[in-house]
């Protein structure tokens, strides 16, 4: 009896998120974020908490929203601030971890390994 639990999320959405962190300076970013907590960084504060400015910053961001890492808010009137959108970045993680181990048990009893 197969008692693994279903992926959390779909293959091809798993893919297309690790796609999007398939660069050390979003991965720098998001991790930034994610240091950052609820509150999120101003898109001033986290270019330089980040080491990324400019128009490179902003493709970043652009990317890792679109993936669904990050979600973009505006405070007053002219101020956008990122924050990580950690109900997907957990997503991401249970995806990753969902089958672990499963085979394990199906090698300690399987007759070839001893």
């Amino acid at each position: 009896m197969n008692t693994q639990t279903p992926c959390p999320m779909p293959l091809e959405n798993a893919a297309s998120t690790f796609a999007a962190l398939g660069s050390e300076q979003r991965l720098t970013v998001l991790r930034t974020l994610v240091r950052a907590g609820d509150a999120g960084l101003s898109i001033g504060e986290l270019g330089a908490r980040a080491g990324v400015s400019g128009s490179t910053l902003t493709h970043h961001v652009r990317i890792l929203s679109q993936a669904g890492l990050l979600r973009q808010t505006k405070r007053g009137r002219s101020v956008i601030c990122a924050a990580p959108d950690f109900d997907e970045i957990q997503a991401l993680c249970d995806f990753l971890l969902s089958e672990c181990c499963a085979d394990c048990a199906a090698r300690i009893e399987s007759p070839a390994h001893e």
